[in-house]
Formats: C-alpha cells, structure tokens, sequence
C-alpha cells in the first residue's frame, strides 16, 4: 500500500481486503458448504448496484470508491469458490483462482481510469496469484500443482504505472520468495526490491 499514491490508496485497499475477506471465508468454515453461502453473499451484493448495498457492512463501503466498476469483482468471488472443492484441487481450479485474482486487478485498474492498462494488469496479476498459490496452499500436491503453473506461467517485463505499482510489488516479492525461499520474504534484498519496483517500477 505505501507504493500506491493518494488518488488509488483506498480503492486498492479495498481490492486487497475484499481478497482476504474471502480467504477468511474458506479458512474459517468447517463445511465447503458454509463457505459457498458466504461467497454467495459476496457475489449477489458485488453484482448489484452499489445504490442497492446494505448499510453496515465497511468493506462494501469502501468499495463505493470504486465508482460502480466493481462487477468484476464477481470472478474473484468465483475463483475463491473454486477452492471451496475436495483436496488435491486439480490445475484447473488453481487456475480458474488465478484468473479471478486477474480480473480483479483489471477491475481495479478501470476503477483508477487505466483501461490501456488492462492487458498487463491481467497477465502479471494471473502470475502473482499462481505464485501466491504456490506458496500458500496446505496441500502438497496442490503447491507442487502451482509452483509448476506459476513457473511456467511468470511474467517477465510487464511495467504498470504508478497507481498499480503494488501489483509489481506483489508479483516481484511472490516470486523471488517462490526461488528463494521462505527467509527471502523479510530480507534487506527483499525491502530494496519493493522500493525499487514500487518507486521506479523497475
């Protein structure tokens, strides 16, 4: 978030909560069942009007900032049910995860007025959510399912401007922890490489 100026901070924030809100969702029901009528929840409010939205609830509030570009924030609701399925998950609900994530952050980017951006947007979101998947998954087989979609799958010299700079930030983190491992994350090489990406975008 410290990488994202002040006329994208919020609607990115909001992005990133919902995200793991729906996390939450999965990680803390005992029954795919309970969490598929969450989800549903999420996607019957995400495709209505923001006019329609129920008060109370902080995360759609912020979400108003997004100017009613959020229906396609309905496929990121969608990916994270797709892992609402029997372990080992198959490639092609990795994918499907992957592909919701991209839609997101393409969702996003019209939210900030960056439609030529699209296109980018889509493919490195889609690579850092494999590599995220890679290294998140409690499955063995599902990681080992990731980290060879996310290997073969990474984006290489896709450059955004600066209201979705946390998006390279995300992606160039996932991946050098996905090489090199867990320590990598905290490292002072680590720190450098998000400033470098988020200030410079390099």
């Amino acid at each position: 978030m410290a990488y994202a100026p002040k006329s994208a901070r919020v609607q990115t924030l909001a992005l990133l909560a919902l995200d793991t809100r729906l996390a939450g969702l999965l990680r803390n029901s005992r029954e795919p069942m309970m969490a598929q009528l969450r989800l549903a929840w999420w996607r019957e409010s995400l495709s209505q009007p923001a006019d329609k939205w129920p008060d109370g609830e902080p995360l759609l509030a912020l979400l108003r900032t997004w100017n009613g570009h959020h229906g396609g924030l309905v496929s990121l609701v969608n990916g994270w049910e797709a892992m609402t399925g029997s372990a080992p998950l198959p490639a092609s609900a990795l994918e499907l995860m992957a592909e919701g994530r991209s839609a997101a952050f393409a969702t996003l980017a019209q939210a900030l007025g960056r439609d030529g951006e699209l296109r980018a947007v889509q493919r490195l979101a889609r690579s850092w959510a494999l590599a995220d998947l890679a290294m998140r998954l409690g499955h063995e087989n599902e990681r080992e399912t990731a980290r060879a979609l996310a290997l073969a799958d990474r984006a290489k010299g896709v450059r955004l401007s600066r209201p979705l700079r946390p998006l390279m930030v995300l992606h160039g983190l996932a991946y050098r922890r996905l090489d090199k491992g867990e320590e990598a994350a905290t490292s002072p090489a680590a720190v450098l490489k998000a400033m470098r990406l988020g200030l410079l975008g390099l």
